[in-house]
């Protein structure tokens, strides 16, 4: 336990807080103690990850739990394919601390900067039609309750719980394990291509029901979409990674280094923004590559941004980015970060984004130092008007009242809430916006 002077931020700059106290618990029993002894300081408590939410889910004004020492496989069946993780473990750990057993994630997003419990808790999600969010991979969990109880949730301990537990947005206590039903290790190839901005949108529904996965980014200002097709192949089919001057080049001077200087000129002078993006357009993209799964998901981002991410009908892709573009031209803005579109299949954890429908995901960002709230708060309008849900870690203006509509299971999950954080322990600001004191 140590005293904290610190000022924790999140990545992404929009959350900030000085807890009264910092604990490095690495062990389940540690966690266990750090949580009663808040109660008998009348004390919050909430968990923190790599903050890579955007929203203020993860802030702990009064005992922040950093799980950095809880951390690595606690127990691993090849052949079965299941693997127990200490919820504080990075998934950009993963593919080391998998590969001794040959196994992988089935689906992963494009950052893996986060931990497997923070990851898993706000509904974190890759694309492709026929795997869920990566929540929907836990088959058991290990949680400390608000009362300080070490609870088992299992297809055969409390497997009721388990649809609530999965997306528990720190609610209804501390992950200390998770176990994930994995898959033996694969290769994805991945063919990048600039296409016609309308025909992708016309062809939106052939194209994610007929690949593995699929995606597309559309810089606002431009004509072209840039998409992104990954095939799944054998762990031991022949690779032809990119080159480390190519990745280089594309992944870190490109995509990082000058774009960051391209956002940061747009932010002084606006109006060079749809002149950029155009050239942004003409160097992005175009390229064929085979990798191992990890390599192929994931990408390093170094420049700071702000997003807001919902979830809407499968089928209503289309027509809401057509709907985001008219206003973005409507308004004269000027947008120097790309719309993303993916999308994910239907599941039953009830806090899911997905839960219930097969899911296409439209996301819009802003640099990190330019105001995002006009912008966001229109398209969320657009989202909200497609039966949108917001990504729990990432910007939106809902409340409890709101959200209550989106999900069928909404009051289910606060009886769970009820039952494990009695004295709502792990309560803070964001989580009684979103679900009530």
């Amino acid at each position: 336990m140590t005293a904290s002077g610190a000022t924790w931020r999140n990545w992404a700059r929009t959350e900030a807080v000085r807890p009264l106290r910092v604990e490095r618990p690495a062990t389940a029993g540690a966690v266990q103690r750090a949580v009663a002894a808040a109660a008998a300081s009348g004390l919050r408590i909430k968990p923190v990850g790599s903050g890579h939410s955007f929203t203020g889910i993860a802030v702990a004004p009064g005992v922040q739990l950093d799980l950095t020492d809880l951390s690595g496989v606690i127990d691993a069946d090849v052949a079965t394919g299941r693997v127990t993780l200490a919820a504080g473990t990075r998934l950009h750990q993963l593919p080391a601390l998998l590969a001794p057993y040959g196994l992988a994630m089935a689906n992963m997003g494009d950052i893996d900067r986060q931990t497997i419990a923070g990851a898993t808790s706000t509904g974190t999600h890759g694309t492709g039609l026929g795997f869920g969010g990566l929540a929907t991979q836990i088959v058991a969990a290990k949680l400390v309750t608000g009362t300080g109880e070490l609870v088992t949730v299992s297809e055969t301990e409390r497997p009721e719980l388990l649809p609530a537990v999965r997306v528990g947005l720190g609610a209804l206590g501390v992950l200390v394990e998770v176990t994930l039903q994995l898959v033996p290790r694969f290769v994805l190839q991945a063919v990048e291509r600039p296409e016609p901005f309308s025909r992708v949108l016309d062809e939106w529904i052939e194209r994610v029901r007929g690949a593995d996965h699929f995606e597309f980014y559309w810089f606002p200002h431009t004509d072209t979409a840039l998409t992104k097709t990954n095939t799944r192949l054998p762990g031991d089919a022949p690779r032809k990674p990119l080159g480390r001057l190519s990745r280089w080049v594309d992944d870190e001077l490109l995509a990082n280094g000058a774009y960051r200087a391209i956002c940061a000129l747009g932010t002084a002078a606006p109006s060079i923004t749809p002149w950029f993006a155009r050239r942004v357009d003409r160097l992005t993209g175009n390229r064929d590559f085979t990798d191992v799964s990890t390599a192929v998901f994931t990408t390093h981002r170094s420049v700071r941004f702000r997003e807001m991410e919902y979830a809407i009908p499968l089928e209503a892709i289309p027509a809401a980015v057509r709907e985001v573009r008219g206003l973005i031209e409507r308004r004269g803005w000027r947008i120097s970060f790309p719309i993303e579109a993916r999308a994910a299949a239907s599941d039953a954890n009830w806090l899911s984004t997905a839960h219930g429908r097969d899911t296409g995901y439209l996301a819009v960002h802003r640099y990190f130092r330019e105001d995002s709230r006009e912008y966001f708060e229109a398209v969320e309008a657009i989202m909200r008007g497609y039966g949108g849900r917001p990504h729990w870690g990432k910007m939106h203006t809902q409340t409890a009242e709101t959200l209550r509509d989106a999900y069928p299971r909404f009051d289910d999950f606060l009886l769970v809430r009820d039952e494990l954080d009695p004295e709502r322990r792990f309560a803070n600001p964001y989580l009684e916006r979103v679900l009530g004191p």
